[in-house]
């Protein structure tokens, strides 16, 4: 199954491949062995969309330079996603991170690792309030001018800045940002108040992280148990420890009932969920790429199903 980028004409899988676990310590894909099973996997899985960021593992460009030599014979099966423009990234370049020196350096950076002569998708990974979004946007502009870039997208924007930066690419007649990049999941629906919205009004295509909330979701933990392997335990405990189990057990019950998993019910209700061009999951070993490829393949659920898991993870009230 595949779906459009945003507005744009590049066309995803509808499970993507996050991919800030490659170079990162502890984990089966802290070495280029583990990175290449995975990302091997991930395409002979069907998966396209690949999502990496400048700043991605245990060194600034560890990700995108382990992705770069995995991917040799194999860059053009892919949409390939990268990052730019984290705060205290370590990013060895001059300027704001919105700046059009900024921007022009981190391109070179990225392509340089990636090895590759494009980027598919170039994201600003955090608004730079210090630039003008008009300077970003233009520089961004001349890079899908010349042919670094094909498409530009946003992380982490407010709903304001959204309709700011599409009202200043439309009045410089500039390249408009295609996706919005903000976390979004069953536990955290924090994006459904406004940046939902925003996305669906300016044609966005939302690409959700932490959209299984690190694992919580694949049906792995119980109120009882939190796998001592998992990624929550080694690095984001409170997540499980002040989970909402009573929903979280509400929703296994309704899983069991429809006969699907808990993770293919959450794929499924995420791909139901207008705006998402693509969800963006990540990996470790094989098995996981092929269960998410799977799941967002396995089921859709119906209104009335969706009803009922949003009666357990409702929208939080507008402030």
């Amino acid at each position: 199954m595949t779906r459009a980028l945003g507005s744009s004409s590049i066309v995803v899988s509808a499970t993507g491949l996050g991919c800030n676990n490659f170079g990162r310590p502890g984990s089966k894909t802290e070495g280029q062995e583990g990175t290449d099973a995975v990302i091997h996997a991930a395409i002979d899985a069907g998966i396209t969309l690949f999502d990496t960021a400048d700043l991605y593992g245990y060194s600034f460009g560890k990700s995108e330079e382990m992705m770069g030599r995995s991917l040799v014979g194999r860059r053009d099966e892919i949409v390939l996603a990268t990052k730019f423009g984290y705060p205290e990234s370590g990013a060895p370049y001059a300027g704001a991170r919105g700046s059009r020196e900024f921007i022009r350096a981190s391109i070179e950076g990225s392509l340089t690792r990636l090895k590759t002569d494009r980027i598919d998708l170039y994201q600003l990974h955090m608004p730079d309030t210090d630039t003008p979004i008009a300077e970003t946007l233009s520089a961004l502009d001349e890079l899908v001018r010349e042919g670094k870039v094909l498409a530009i997208g946003h992380s982490n924007f407010s709903a304001e800045q959204m309709e700011e930066a599409a009202r200043v690419a439309a009045e410089l007649g500039v390249t408009p940002f295609v996706t919005a990049q903000n976390e979004l999941s069953l536990v955290n629906r924090e994006t459904d108040i406004s940046v939902t919205p925003a996305a669906r009004k300016l044609g966005l295509g939302l690409l959700p992280f932490f959209p299984i909330a690190n694992g919580l979701l694949t049906g792995k933990f119980t109120r009882d148990h939190f796998p001592a392997d998992s990624r929550i335990m080694r690095q984001r405990a409170h997540v499980a420890e002040g989970a909402n189990w009573d929903a979280l057990d509400a929703y296994r019950a309704l899983c069991e009932g429809w006969g699907v998993s808990m993770l293919e019910a959450t794929f499924g209700w995420l791909l139901t969920h207008e705006p998402i061009s693509s969800v963006i999951a990540g990996a470790t070993t094989p098995e996981q790429v092929r269960q998410n490829a799977a799941a967002g393949e396995a089921f859709r659920p119906t209104p009335e199903q969706i009803a009922q898991i949003e009666a357990l993870f409702p929208r939080p009230a507008a402030a």
